[in-house]
């Protein structure tokens, strides 16, 4: 079972990354295949209730790769982490076959509470770089994340989101039937929209301001001269 597994992870890498050149390559160089291998190990240390154990071996993983899964996360044979460095998988976690995870990911939690905190990601997903999927949601299978986007919400089957927070861009590859203007009910826009107008008021405020002064300056000016010259 254990080699029937490594061989799907090495499969997964060898079909998502182009720069892999031979599977024994990926066997001995890449952290996600080796991070994968290290889990399964910690997980099945995890379900004999050797847990103290089990977080040793993540930990020494971690070391290793870079890469930190809580031993009791759910991950499906043929996950590929590609590159890695940084990825966080937390306890609940459960990953889909087929899905390809990024740099810098963290599927985590929202608080302290117990029991489900951590997303559930589908098959064939792509989570790109630096994302963050956080509390106890489903990414729907064949979804894409884009890089940096930060996903609060459920994300339906071949769903794409990006931004922060994320936003549906696509559904199917498509822009029909999904609200691109999702961002009239982003709190975060509304006011760096709010703070922009404030700028330009109080821009357009000390422009008056410093002509008004230009202004008085120069009739002080004249008054000035036309007193000397009444003097004279």
């Amino acid at each position: 079972m254990f080699f029937k597994r490594l061989r799907m992870d090495i499969n997964a890498a060898k079909e998502n990354d182009p720069a892999a050149r031979s599977k024994f390559e990926i066997w001995l160089t890449y952290a996600g295949v080796a991070a994968l291998s290290h889990h399964r190990l910690a997980n099945r240390l995890y379900k004999m209730k050797l847990r103290l154990l089990a977080r040793i071996v993540s930990q020494i993983s971690r070391a290793l790769t870079g890469i930190e899964i809580h031993p009791a996360a759910k991950i499906a044979p043929g996950v590929f982490i590609d590159h890695g460095m940084g990825v966080v998988i937390g306890e609940t976690a459960e990953v889909g076959a087929g899905t390809v995870i990024y740099q810098g990911c963290t599927l985590g939690g929202t608080g302290k509470q117990k029991g489900k905190r951590h997303p559930t990601i589908g098959e064939h997903c792509v989570i790109s770089a630096g994302a963050k999927i956080l509390g106890d949601i489903t990414v729907g299978d064949y979804a894409k994340v884009g890089a940096g986007a930060v996903v609060l919400r459920n994300v339906p089957p071949h769903a794409t989101v990006v931004g922060v927070p994320g936003r549906i861009v696509r559904i199917r590859g498509s822009k029909d039937g999904v609200d691109l203007y999702q961002e009239k009910d982003d709190p975060l826009l509304s006011e760096v929209c709010s703070l922009r107008e404030r700028v330009f008021a109080l821009e357009e405020k000390l422009s008056a301001l410093a002509q008004e002064n230009k202004d008085g300056d120069k009739n002080a000016a004249q008054t000035d001269s036309r007193d000397e010259r009444k003097d004279i």
